[in-house]
């Protein structure tokens, strides 16, 4: 049977049974324009301020035909006890959407660690016991503190991290590496190539441990890492 193409919404790892009709992500900017004297406007670039992603879902209260469920059919109360974890776990997770052609190629995804916001239910009786969920989402960056250890023979401060660096694997030959929990294939192209956007590189050599979409890992899984 051919695999339905589309949209593949997923928050951590729960798949949405109805993808929203539109999503909005906002790409803030923290740049600063500054107007000077016989020189007029320039811009000053700095680094981008966090991406706002901004969407509705239709959450059903029974189990329609079109409507995916990745275990079985879930009432709405399942998922809105997610929503609620999200929001009150104080832990960053994976907002993926995969989108892919009707014969289960993958197009493209957008796979951002993110912060559950805050959640509006809506109730409307024109849609039976249905619910209309708007989700707020922001962009999370990892962050580290630093101390400041004072010399007091020389009067110096030197600056230390609290927080190890370590230098990214070797990928002169080919290496294989074991999916952990909370893994996503982005992040650990990221650890290996420095970049996630070569995610197609790791991918496209383990299609047949993670099969058809790449967002979808799991602890246990050898990819094999070819050689950068």
């Amino acid at each position: 049977m051919a695999k339905k193409g589309g949209y593949d919404f997923y928050l951590k790892k729960c798949l949405l049974p109805i993808a929203p009709q539109k999503l909005q992500l906002k790409i803030n900017s923290a740049n600063e324009t500054l107007t000077l004297i016989n020189e007029g406007e320039i811009n000053i670039l700095k680094t981008p301020e966090l991406t706002d992603i901004e969407f509705e879902c239709e959450i059903p209260q029974v189990k329609y035909p079109f409507a995916s469920y990745k275990s079985g059919f879930q009432g709405a109360s399942y998922f809105l006890d997610y929503f609620e974890d999200l929001k009150t776990s104080k832990e960053p997770f994976q907002f993926i959407v995969s989108r892919s052609r009707p014969d289960g190629t993958v197009l493209y995804s957008t796979n951002i660690k993110v912060s559950m916001e805050d959640y509006t239910i809506t109730e409307n009786a024109k849609n039976a016991f249905d619910l209309t969920v708007k989700i707020k989402l922001k962009q999370y960056r990892e962050y580290g503190t630093k101390t400041v250890n004072i010399q007091i023979s020389t009067s110096k401060a030197s600056v230390s991290s609290t927080r190890s660096t370590e230098s990214a694997p070797s990928t002169s030959s080919s290496q294989t590496y074991t999916v952990v929990s909370g893994d996503c294939l982005w992040n650990i192209t990221k650890k290996f190539y420095g970049s996630g956007a070569k995610y197609t590189v790791i991918y496209n050599a383990n299609t047949s441990v993670i099969g058809s979409n790449p967002n979808l890992i799991y602890p246990g899984q050898v990819l094999t890492i070819p050689a950068a």
